[in-house]
């Protein structure tokens, strides 16, 4: 059962924090009013744990002393010690309220966060795919190829908005044109399978590359995914043109997959700033191809609309929504929050 009694209140001021696999967002909410004072984007990599992160990056720069905090970590949250899957940070979230003196602690999975966004903001901060007009209160799906493939669902019920957070960037995805079938052959497998994280998102974009050089027996002259999305963008280097637009076919396939699980008729969102850097690729029409490619729901796929959210700090956003009013949201506490002992 959601709780959305008047002990789901946190006090202010609130740290909020967005926690990836390869960078960390944080602002402190002063009250329900303000806009969040946003501390600029930090490299995990660059301290040993959160704790150290919330004081060098954040704390040692502010006179603002939060009172409570709500974390959102690229991983499942589960039990006291919660682990990121593409990070070495272990986030203990007890300890975290006794070093930095906080009431309450609540830690959610980061595309839950994503997906509070999709509601926190305004059109301005997203870019349209294609067609599509999205229906008020209807299912909404987000996901997001960066360090990771994330991906959470976002449903209406009981007059409020309810993410659905899991793991669907490990469904498997397979072959499917004559081309896909000398490609993947070649593309890196985990335990023998092919899953969208070993495609759709930044090491995937190399992977895919890799892949199509050696199917054609070819050098692999570039090797990140900023060379990769550069070269194809700038159409200096074909075989990264065509591993941008295996990337984008396969997200569109993946992205229709989700939208039909869903029944996503408010709308599919594309996060992370990879799918930002992307966007003249992805208007080209291929990804609008392969989303709607679903006989025989072809009609329903049609309908749906696509956005890129383009605000730097969509997830913090989301979190700050839920922080001022977590009674609009049907946010699961229980398990996931903690104070100190």
């Amino acid at each position: 059962m959601v709780q959305v009694s008047e002990d789901n209140i946190l006090k202010f001021p609130i740290l909020i924090g967005d926690i990836g696999g390869t960078n960390a967002r944080f602002a402190i909410l002063i009250d329900s009013y303000a806009a969040p004072k946003e501390f600029p984007t930090l490299r995990t990599a660059d301290f040993a744990s959160i704790d150290d992160a919330i004081q060098t990056a954040i704390l040692d720069h502010t006179s603002i002393l939060p009172r409570s905090a709500v974390l959102a970590v690229a991983g499942p949250v589960e039990g006291d010690e919660i682990r990121l899957t593409n990070c070495p940070w272990v986030v203990r979230p007890r300890q975290v309220a006794e070093t930095f003196g906080l009431q309450d602690i609540v830690v959610l999975n980061d595309f839950e966060a994503q997906a509070l966004s999709v509601v926190a903001l305004g059109e301005e901060h997203m870019e349209k795919i294609g067609p599509g007009v999205p229906e008020l209160n209807a299912g909404r799906v987000v996901l997001g190829p960066g360090t990771g493939l994330g991906v959470a669902g976002l449903v209406h019920a009981c007059h409020r908005w309810i993410p659905v957070p899991g793991e669907g960037g490990h469904m498997d995805i397979g072959p499917r044109t004559p081309r896909d079938y000398e490609v993947f052959p070649h593309i890196e497998t985990i335990d023998g399978r092919v899953s969208g994280e070993q495609l759709l998102c930044g090491r995937g974009l190399v992977n895919i590359y890799r892949a199509i050089a050696k199917a054609d027996g070819k050098d692999a002259a570039l090797a990140t995914p900023a060379e990769i999305t550069g070269a194809a963008l700038d159409k200096t280097d074909t075989i990264a043109e065509e591993a941008l637009g295996m990337f984008v076919t396969c997200l569109g396939r993946t992205a229709g997959d989700l939208a039909l699980v869903f029944m996503s008729r408010g709308g599919v969102y594309l996060t992370g700033g990879i799918a930002q850097k992307i966007i003249p690729a992805l208007k080209t029409g291929a990804f609008r191809a392969a989303f709607e490619d679903k006989a025989p729901h072809r009609q329903l796929l049609q309908a749906m609309p696509v956005y890129v959210i383009t605000h730097p700090l969509g997830a913090v956003s989301g979190l700050a929504a839920y922080a001022r009013t977590p009674a609009r949201f049907g946010v699961e506490t229980k398990g996931r929050r903690w104070s100190p002992a």
